[in-house]
């Protein structure tokens, strides 16, 4: 609704849409997916206003409530996708978004300096990524409680546990992220290693590639069974630099473009100004240690217009 043609908004009504930004960063972080996550959010909405005036007027507090149906969605979609998932062609992978998404429209509103990195760290690709191997109930109390700050006794609504078990169950999940987490270099040391990897890719120069890869660099690709991609992932910087020199031959005379995917540096493959594939890099000890390249074109709509 614009105020400047229909006047101010009701501030109730303002309170509420407000909202919507802080539950689209909530869902996506908990499903992986952008169009995903704006179902969830619009399911919220719509069991919100399925609520009788009487009904909304005793709600405490909307945006608590909105946060805690969108929760439940969440952990109740995240049961059934898992069966999707192993049904998935080839590997799946979270959606990736433009810089400027990933920085406005999924940041939850936070000035404490405590909080920057993780939620930082938790909207790149290699966190989402280990999010994935969580199970529902540990993701969703983990993402609640160590990036949005809830308190375990609103997790324990959401989840429908006691606190104790979602303090067990974010304690387990924190115990496997750190088992796998990645630790990155410097943003303007992975801006540098993007920019020479696109370099020898243009180039087609397989040692240059090979170079900066680490020897146990691992490539996935997601198609989605829509286009071609490779079904399993690549493993070890020769095999992998092997597949991105095929890829290149496929993908000659597109133009390949420096972006941020997801809060870091990437590339995006475009055909005629559209893209076609995202590519998402972790860096770490000064090499690249993992690619992943979405070319499913059911997760490309937010590059629409990036």
């Amino acid at each position: 609704m614009n105020e400047r043609t229909h006047g101010p908004l009701d501030p109730a009504l303002k309170a509420i849409v407000s909202e919507r930004r802080q539950l689209i960063g909530l869902a996506y972080r908990l499903v992986g997916s952008l169009s995903e996550a704006e179902d969830v959010v619009q399911e919220t909405y719509t069991r919100w206003y399925a609520l009788s005036p009487a009904q909304r007027e005793a709600i405490d507090s909307p945006g608590a409530w909105l946060t805690t149906v969108a929760g439940r969605i969440c952990l109740d979609f995240l049961g059934s996708a898992r069966a999707r998932r192993e049904r998935y062609v080839g590997e799946w992978l979270p959606e990736p978004l433009p810089g400027h998404v990933a920085g406005t429209t999924l940041r939850p509103p936070t000035d404490d300096p405590a909080d920057r990195i993780t939620l930082d760290e938790s909207i790149n690709m290699a966190f989402l990524v280990v999010l994935e191997s969580l199970t529902p109930a540990e993701r969703v109390a983990f993402v609640l409680h160590d990036v949005f700050r809830y308190p375990f006794a609103e997790v324990a609504e959401i989840v429908g546990r006691t606190p104790a078990a979602c303090r067990q169950l974010a304690t387990s999940a924190r115990r496997r992220i750190r088992a796998t987490r990645l630790v990155p270099v410097p943003i303007a040391r992975q801006a540098d290693l993007v920019k020479e990897f696109k370099k020898a890719w243009d180039a087609k120069d397989i040692e240059a590639l090979i170079g900066l890869l680490d020897p146990d660099v691992k490539a996935a690709s997601d198609g989605g069974g829509v286009v071609r991609a490779a079904l399993h992932p690549f493993e070890g910087r020769e095999e992998v630099a092997s597949y991105l020199i095929s890829v290149a031959h496929l993908t000659s005379g597109l133009d390949l473009v420096e972006r941020d995917v997801n809060g870091r540096p990437g590339l995006v493959l475009q055909q005629a100004g559209r893209t076609v594939a995202v590519f998402a890099f972790h860096v770490a000890d000064d090499r690249i240690q993992r690619i992943w390249g979405m070319r499913n074109p059911e997760k490309l709509r937010p590059w629409a217009d990036a």
